[in-house]
């Protein structure tokens, strides 16, 4: 159920300088505009500043295939019921190659049909974390595996972002556009 902002629009034209200088970090970077949790984090420019960079290397500079990071980030969005998160990453998700049925699957809490053993690995690894805030050793080795040690500490990053992500329009309450529906029963 969509519920208002809980922050009004920052009037861009009266920010202080430092959210002018995070600001332009943002819009001038690959996302080129202030959407999801950015308006937020303005409120706190250091953080909105060191927030974005994050965000940037998670999600366009890691070491992972694009659509298994995204796939990572949509079951971020699924287990925190981030409707605007999973509404903006699932669209991406299929354009990274992400199979649609794998997208509807996460959307609609079913086991996805993995074609592939490394999209099962981001999937179990992640979901694991999610359920009980460990990872077994054998789901750690898969991942190892699969993606070495600095694919792992990726995957454990794009995922802990997301989180705050999720965190941030969920306790601020950032919608989907008025025209879309929720993503997320």
């Amino acid at each position: 159920m969509r519920q208002p902002p809980r922050l009004p629009p920052l009037d861009i034209n009266k920010l202080t300088p430092e959210q002018k200088a995070a600001a332009e970090g943002i819009i001038k970077g690959p996302r080129g505009a202030l959407r999801g949790p950015f308006e937020p984090w303005l409120r706190s420019p250091v953080l909105a500043d060191r927030a974005q960079r994050l965000g940037e290397y998670c999600r366009f500079n890691n070491t992972l295939p694009r659509d298994l990071s995204e796939l990572a980030i949509i079951l971020v969005g699924r287990r925190f019921k981030a409707q605007y998160e999973f509404y903006a990453h699932a669209r991406l998700a299929k354009e990274a190659g992400l199979a649609p049925e794998i997208v509807e699957a996460v959307r609609t809490y079913q086991s996805p049909p993995f074609k592939r053993e490394v999209e099962r690995v981001v999937y179990d690894f992640v979901s694991e974390y999610l359920a009980t805030n460990r990872v077994s050793d054998v789901n750690y080795k898969r991942a190892l595996d699969a993606f070495g040690e600095q694919g792992v500490v990726d995957l454990v990053g794009v995922s802990g972002y997301y989180m705050l992500v999720s965190m941030t329009l969920n306790v601020f309450q950032i919608n989907v556009p008025a025209e879309e529906p929720e993503p997320l029963a």
